[in-house]
């Protein structure tokens, strides 16, 4: 059976400017979490770049090394995108909903396209 520790939230901002500090948290976070499995609350997770994903993808690192399985619950609708954007949706464990694209995209007719004349 397995078991799950105390769930670790993620602060309001993971960017490249709180990166590191919030890595260092939950390094700690994992060492002090006992469950097989390591959960990983993101719901107040409200601004985040790419450097997010890296963090994510640290924490599946060192949650394989200790032996222990990843959880990202509550992800963000943004965070899913990127996850998804850059394939790594299925390593974090984070489900992105079904991408769909505006309702415009790819259906435009050349006819469609207003034309902008050059100057010379």
């Amino acid at each position: 059976m397995t078991q799950a520790g105390a769930m670790t939230a993620l602060p309001a901002s993971l960017t490249l400017k709180d990166a590191q500090a919030v890595l260092e948290s939950l390094r700690q976070s994992l060492a002090a979490d006992s469950g097989d499995t390591w959960r990983i609350d993101a719901a107040s997770v409200a601004q985040l770049d790419t450097s997010a994903l890296a963090v994510l993808l640290e924490c599946a690192r060192m949650a394989a090394a200790a032996k222990r399985r990843l959880q990202i619950v509550n992800a963000p609708a943004r965070m899913a995108d990127l996850a998804h954007l850059y394939g790594v949706d299925g390593l974090l464990g984070v489900e992105a909903p079904e991408f769909k694209p505006a309702a415009n995209v790819g259906e435009s007719q050349p006819q469609d396209i207003p034309t902008v004349p050059i100057l010379r």
